[in-house]
């Protein structure tokens, strides 16, 4: 019967509401101060006043419900706003990795069909050879009036369409040349900041330090969840290990996000501090979330140890808004040693709340959640193949023992050698218990004798030496003879995203081309 009960659509302006109802004198966030457009310490009323400035002036500009408005810009207090600023009030976000360049931008723009580009005074260069239509830029000069507390203009429009509603696209890094647009809905953001908080406990007590770029399928929703909550965010936009502990220091940081490469740096950063006799900051408060790699255990071991830090472990995909499974050590852990708990934090963990996970016959892993995407933007065809059978394919290679997944490699990361399948992330674990190696990529290489053969692209930390036959002998030593890397090849970096993750299509791309013109050139 009509009217027995109340259905309330979800929307991710939900949290900026509650936030500036409940807090709205607290502080919200803390814009970067090393830069002379910083907003400064913002409270939650201001906050939601400038997101309501910002929909105001696209509405003012003709931007429709449902229009397309981008920003390109590294973590910083405008781009918060902009999270509920555009699609709060039915417009979509589409963020974009600051470090591509004009032609990969321009791209995204054009394919997504944006009407607006916010974009950094840092990337002034960048984007002059960007094609778009009306850009803006957030250098307090360009967006004057954008993004102010008050404001000249009417009150916008108060949305009210479906929690089904497109409310970002975010564009994948990929491996292949051209990215695809991830469509998520109010409803996948929603139920995925939801979940997320509710795993890691995020309450008004927490700070929020933004390690994370928040481009990265939207911060993987830790700026809603902690909005929800009114939690502090704390803002920083060059991520180094010493910047990092010093603003855990300064503003009593609980909580952050990141890729393995950054944690590494971080711990660097503190091995640095004990040797000059200087403490670390947040032991016994902080929780850092790890994800985009499984992390060698070594490194847990570390951050739990050196640091003091809690470890939590997450594994997902852009195309799951990301949350599909979390690793946070339960009470029955609490009695194990280090190197044991280190181990078993380094899977990639159980279902989140409302998540279920599979693995098909090939191995992959498949999963169904509320939070898994609406599809790829205008591409019906990859869109249909990734749900195929009411299942998400992850492309993931892994296994389930119980309830923990453990993810195994990348489907086209699987080296393939001698007929032998090589998993790259258990080869670089055991490189990675070597006290010279500070990174490494395992891949596969042309060979016309094993199909691909095991090659390990290595940066030695600072300091240490070693030769390539010592760091084949010590793989040899814990792993099955076939597994370990047959060449070494010493770098002094690896190709990353933005996110920390290791790019091994780049990596491997070199070889493979090496590999056919020289048979082109035998032909």
């Amino acid at each position: 019967m009509e009217g027995r009960f109340v259905r309330v659509e979800l929307s991710i302006g939900d949290f900026l509401r509650r936030a500036a109802l409940v807090y709205p004198t607290r502080v919200a966030v803390v814009d970067e101060t090393l830069v002379p457009f910083s907003l400064g310490t913002l409270s939650y009323a201001s906050l939601a006043a400038r997101a309501s400035t910002l929909a105001s002036r696209l509405e003012a500009l003709g931007v429709p419900l449902g229009g397309r408005v981008a920003i390109v810009s590294p973590n910083s207090a405008r781009f918060l706003i902009a999270f509920f600023g555009v699609s709060a009030y039915g417009r979509v976000l589409v963020p974009i990795n600051f470090r591509l360049n004009a032609e990969e931008i321009s791209y995204i723009i054009a394919h997504s069909g944006a009407e607006v580009v916010l974009y950094d005074p840092e990337l002034r260069e960048v984007m002059a050879g960007v094609d778009h239509a009306t850009t803006i830029c957030l250098d307090g000069v360009g967006d004057q009036g954008w993004f102010d507390e008050t404001s000249d203009l009417p009150a916008p429009t108060a949305w009210a369409g479906r929690e089904d509603d497109t409310c970002s696209i975010n564009y994948t890094s990929g491996t292949t040349a051209r990215p695809k647009g991830v469509q998520l809905t109010h409803r996948n953001c929603w139920l995925n900041a939801t979940t997320f908080g509710w795993h890691l406990g995020v309450s008004d007590r927490d700070v929020l330090l933004h390690t994370l770029p928040m481009f990265h399928c939207n911060g993987w929703g830790m700026p809603y969840a902690s909005t929800a909550m009114g939690a502090r965010h704390i803002v920083i936009r060059k991520i180094d290990g010493e910047e990092i502990l010093t603003r855990v220091e300064e503003h009593a940081v609980t909580l952050l996000c990141c890729a393995p490469a950054v944690i590494a740096s971080v711990l660097e950063a503190g091995r640095l501090r004990r040797e000059a006799g200087r403490s670390l900051p947040g032991r016994d408060r902080v929780r850092v979330v790890v994800a985009g790699a499984p992390p060698p255990s070594k490194i847990i071991e570390r951050v739990e140890d050196e640091l003091g830090w809690e470890f939590v472990q997450i594994y997902g995909l852009t195309e799951t808004s990301p949350l599909l499974t979390i690793n946070r050590a339960p009470s029955e852990w609490d009695e194990l040693g280090a190197a044991e708990r280190s181990l078993l934090l380094s899977r990639a963990g159980v279902p989140a709340v409302g998540v279920e996970i599979a693995i098909d016959q090939d191995g992959e892993v498949l999963a169904r959640a509320n939070h898994v995407f609406a599809g790829y933007w205008e591409q019906p065809h990859e869109t249909a193949s990734a749900l195929a059978g009411g299942w998400f394919h992850t492309g993931d290679g892994g296994y389930l023992d119980g309830a923990q997944l453990t993810i195994t490699d990348r489907k086209k990361d699987v080296i393939i050698t001698g007929g032998e399948n090589v998993s790259s992330i258990e080869v670089e674990d055991c490189l990675f218990q070597h006290p010279a190696v500070a990174e490494v990529a395992v891949i596969g290489i042309p060979s016309e004798k094993w199909g691909e053969a095991v090659t390990a692209l290595v940066v030695l930390r600072d300091g240490h030496e070693v030769s390539a036959a010592d760091l084949i002998e010590h793989c040899r030593a814990s792993l099955a003879h076939f597994k370990a890397p047959q060449t070494i090849e010493f770098r002094q970096e690896l190709a990353r995203t933005a996110t920390g993750k290791l790019q091994k299509f780049k990596l491997r791309e070199p070889f493979w081309a090496a590999a056919t013109e020289t048979s082109r050139d035998r032909a």
